[in-house]
């Protein structure tokens, strides 16, 4: 006998409040309408995603910056995500001012930029190379990095006519960013960060 799943509305979603049966902290994404649990990040992802946080944070407006935000993204059925980092617009941040939960709904204007790093697995880099690519294409944020420590590179992806153009960067290349174009940040010191 095989069960059918339940799926969950946006609305179901936002007002399903995880950790309070089990006492748990434990974060979810919302997947084509299912809740799927997202494991904790490692050490070296929440260093790197840190690293980055204070290395944009003096090009741009700190209060621009997020950890933690969630995305509702276009999919099949109901789709969030939760990426490492978001550099929020002027326009997106007076949205979210005042809510109870940082999401950046379907009716707010889209995240300038949005960072994922990479955590080690065939089906992790499936889901950060492939399908938040095409979802945050859809969604229209301008830029998406992914940070693979796997690989020590950064791919920076720029929206162009609603699609990603792709720029690779390893070793001791500076990162070029369309959004941030006085960025100072190389590829290595992304990926020295964690040893020092």
């Amino acid at each position: 006998m095989t069960t059918a799943a339940k799926y969950m509305s946006l609305e179901e979603y936002l007002n399903y409040a995880p950790g309070t049966a089990s006492g748990t902290e434990t974060r979810y994404e919302l997947i084509n309408g299912e809740l799927c649990e997202v494991p904790s990040e490692s050490d070296l992802n929440n260093a790197i995603a840190i690293l980055l946080l204070f290395a944009l944070g003096q090009y741009l407006n700190p209060g621009l910056l997020r950890r933690g935000t969630e995305i509702v993204v276009n999919g099949y059925r109901t789709t969030t995500r939760i990426p490492d980092l978001v550099v929020l617009t002027p326009e997106l941040a007076t949205a979210l001012s005042g809510k109870s939960r940082s999401v950046v709904l379907p009716d707010m204007p889209p995240p300038a930029l949005v960072i994922e790093v990479v955590s080690p697995g065939t089906e992790n880099e499936e889901r950060d190379y492939r399908y938040k690519r095409s979802e945050y294409a859809a969604r229209g944020i301008a830029e998406y990095w992914i940070v693979d420590p796997q690989k020590t590179q950064v791919v920076v992806l720029t929206l162009v006519a609603g699609l990603y153009e792709e720029a690779l960067f390893g070793g001791c290349d500076r990162l070029i960013s369309p959004l941030l174009p006085q960025l100072e940040l190389t590829n290595e010191q992304i990926f020295q960060a964690y040893t020092g």
